[in-house]
């Protein structure tokens, strides 16, 4: 097994600038820089943020029966998957979904893009290039697609943040034309011509670049692709362009704190080799309206609508910054001293208050003018049985007890669906 840590094309500017690195996903990655993670975390909700996430891995998936190949393989239906009115995936759109397995486990989560008839992407997490094309070969036997696993031949730079379209509209060429009818989970472009249609979208000195209205914090952003050697040009262009908006580079620790806040999963720890049911993102799946059948079938399906998993996946916010960690195998208890889960993520974001048994975050326009925003842990917990949204939990480990409380939702005024009209 080669356990050799890799690197990303922006690595070396990234020590340069002192960044605190750390292996995740077998790339040696910033966790945060000079700034800290609470500066990067809150640059994201008032100015706007800058993340290096090429470990990320792309997977080209065409032919003529690249479709019946998701369809089988995607938990989401690509004939009913956007919007309210369920409408088919079309050119330019993206949607978030699952590869499960027969027993209807996670291997990976993943954005499924369609470029074109025939032509579709997968982005997966960290070091799951291999694994994800691996399964939808062997889903592929009968149906002959080209799979090609793109690992290390992309580089992606996620923008977020308020100021981000302001900072994009600075590099690209045609701005006006490419932010119109551009709403949540659309693209526009292509990083090099075997992705999509090249040329739709290009940088000022003509590189092509995949912009995707897309992000993993909650807020208003993009994911930009280009090809691997063109990635520091694009960061640098980016920094200079985010300056006179307050734009920091961030680390993994902010992006880790954003998206907790967000009630956004990370696979292989929120979600992972047990069945993908009783959590707060059915969403992911191919349900009718009233969640009771799936509209398609798939790899997992049968397994999932047999439903017979006593776990429940719950969101929960603290009452101050304090958290557990997962090292010190923190356990949930419940009001009567009962052991009744795990913790599977906790996090603090960095923007939240109570008050009064309300939470704001740091940017919602009805905070109280003197609430001060020292930030509120929040997470995930697995449970061996149901609660209500509201429910008070400790998190216990040898050395710490932390009073929470199970929620719907955490950060409040997330920006991630909000008009382009009001962002730019």
């Amino acid at each position: 097994m080669n356990n050799r840590v890799k690197k990303t094309p922006l690595f070396d500017w990234h020590l340069a600038r002192g960044a605190k690195m750390g292996n995740f996903g077998g790339y040696d990655m910033p966790l945060w820089y000079s700034s800290g993670p609470r500066d990067e975390h809150l640059s994201v909700l008032q100015n706007a943020g800058l993340f290096d996430t090429s470990h990320m891995a792309g997977i080209s998936i065409k032919g003529d029966r690249a479709f019946d190949l998701l369809q089988r393989c995607f938990s989401k239906n690509l004939d009913a998957c956007i919007g309210p009115k369920k409408l088919p995936l079309g050119d330019g759109r993206c949607v978030y979904g699952l590869f499960l397995n027969e027993n209807g486990g996670v291997i990976d989560d993943t954005l499924v893009y369609r470029m074109k008839p025939g032509a579709y992407a997968a982005i997966v997490n960290a070091g799951m290039g291999g694994a994800i094309s691996a399964h939808l070969e062997a889903h592929n036997q009968d149906l002959g697609a080209e799979v090609v696993d793109l690992t290390d031949q992309l580089g992606k730079i996620d923008l977020q943040g308020p100021a981000a379209a302001k900072i994009v509209n600075k590099i690209i060429q045609n701005p006006d034309l490419i932010f119109e009818n551009m709403p949540y989970f659309s693209f526009k472009g292509d990083y090099q011509g075997d992705f999509g249609k090249s040329g739709e979208c290009l940088l000022k000195d003509g590189t092509p670049v995949l912009l995707s209205r897309s992000g993993y914090t909650g807020e208003f952003g993009f994911e930009l692709f280009v090809s691997a050697e063109q990635t520091r040009k694009l960061w640098e262009q980016l920094m200079d362009a985010g300056r006179e908006f307050g734009m920091l580079s961030c680390g993994l620790a902010a992006r880790d704190s954003l998206r907790a806040g967000a009630v956004l999963p990370l696979s292989h720890q929120d979600i992972g080799d047990w069945p993908f049911v009783n959590n707060p993102w059915p969403f992911a799946l191919a349900y009718n309206d009233d969640l009771t059948e799936f509209t398609k079938d798939f790899i997992g399906a049968e397994a999932l609508l047999k439903n017979e998993i006593r776990e429940h996946t719950y969101p929960f916010v603290g009452y101050d910054p304090r958290k557990v960690v997962a090292a010190e195998d923190p356990r949930v208890i419940d009001q009567t001293g009962s052991e009744i889960g795990v913790v599977l993520t906790c996090a603090t974001d960095m923007a939240l208050a109570r008050h009064q048994n309300t939470i704001y975050s740091v940017v919602s326009p009805d905070r109280p003018i003197d609430l001060k925003f020292k930030g509120l842990s929040c997470g995930f917990v697995k449970t061996g049985k149901a609660l209500e949204y509201g429910a008070k939990v400790t998190l216990k480990t040898a050395k710490r007890s932390l009073k929470v409380e199970i929620r719907s939702d955490i950060r409040p005024n997330r920006t991630a669906r909000r008009a382009m009209s009001q962002m730019r």
